[in-house]
């Protein structure tokens, strides 16, 4: 699993997105999470739930679907629908670190709820894709003595010069 680093304008974009997919769908409410159950945005409010345990327990039970996919010859589901008496989740995967959590009730349909979410997905990606190619932004390279667009084994071993012995 990669790690990458969000910064205002990217959670800015992200919750634009979210924000529209509620409002498009109507929706209550979106988590995007980590496939490790940890919150990156939130869309959306309900006083009944506990957002970090609701993106615990998505996140695990995207990981008990996989095996359950090996199980039948798929390498990964990429979508699962809980329907309840009140509310239902659409649950899916955006890339392969990301999962959004969709939450609504029957204002709305499934099909209108998978299309809708289908396209912020989309959406999404190229956010989460542009994040991860363009990495750490170049911020303040002078003070680190690298050239913009100098980071990793450069920016070690300036980092090691300025402290020498300590490891």
């Amino acid at each position: 699993m990669g790690d990458f680093v969000l910064y205002k304008e990217d959670i800015d974009r992200i919750n634009k997105i979210l924000s529209n997919l509620i409002t498009e769908s109507a929706s209550a409410y979106v988590l995007l999470i980590n496939k490790d159950g940890n919150l990156i945005s939130q869309v959306g409010f309900s006083p009944n739930i506990n957002v970090t345990t609701l993106a615990a327990l998505a996140a695990g039970s995207f990981a008990s679907t996989k095996a359950i996919a090996t199980l039948i010859g798929e390498t990964e589901f990429s979508v699962m629908f809980h329907q309840g008496a009140k509310e239902n989740i659409h649950i899916s995967l955006v890339d392969e670190d990301v999962i959004m959590v969709l939450i609504f009730d029957d204002r709305t349909n499934l099909g209108m709820v998978k299309m809708i979410a289908g396209q912020a997905k989309v959406k999404l990606g190229v956010v989460l894709k542009d994040v991860k190619e363009n990495g750490v932004p170049d911020v303040m390279p002078e003070v680190l003595g690298a050239a913009p667009g100098a980071h990793g084994d450069h920016l070690a071993d300036r980092l090691d010069s300025m402290f020498p012995g300590e490891k």
